[in-house]
């Protein structure tokens, strides 16, 4: 990055995992499934960590949205750009419907309220121009959106 600080927070997309970054600018999710063993995975990866089919087995396709969490903490402190102006944030873990667990943080819900198994949903925060990252935020029947950058007076949720 010339003439900024360093961020911690934007992916280093490459050839292959460009078309998971372009479609969470679009808001959706993407996940790889394989073809031979039939089973999703998340983080993306050009062959299947269950059966080991290669890349021409396994392809793109476009997650539900829906996850229930698996697990939470609450980060208070992070020194790393541009972390320290989102605490408190809440890192988690989630189950996606279709089977991956993900890492990611949670939004919109105070930490006292979140629930082992709560239902949650994809939402993506705009991290940068044209950079969207996946979050999820509780399930209240509603469809995908998109969030900004929060900033550090809607911090405190």
């Amino acid at each position: 990055m010339s003439g900024g600080a360093a961020r911690y927070d934007l992916p280093e997309a490459d050839d292959f995992t460009r078309p998971y970054w372009d479609a969470a600018a679009e808001g959706r999710l993407l996940l790889r499934r394989c073809g031979d063993c039939g089973r999703a995975h998340h983080y993306p990866r050009e062959f299947c960590p269950y059966c080991w089919a290669g890349e021409d087995r396994v392809t793109w396709e476009t997650a539900s949205g829906r996850a229930t969490l698996y697990t939470w903490s609450v980060i208070h402190r992070n020194d790393l750009p541009p972390f320290g102006t989102r605490v408190p944030y809440t890192a988690a873990v989630v189950d996606l419907a279709e089977g991956p667990r993900m890492m990611t943080e949670v939004v919109s819900c105070e930490a006292a309220d979140l629930r082992i198994g709560m239902p949650l949903t994809v939402t993506f925060r705009e991290a940068a121009d044209g950079v969207s990252v996946a979050v999820f935020r509780p399930d209240q029947g509603q469809s995908s959106s998109r969030t900004q950058e929060p900033s550090a007076a809607s911090v405190r949720r």
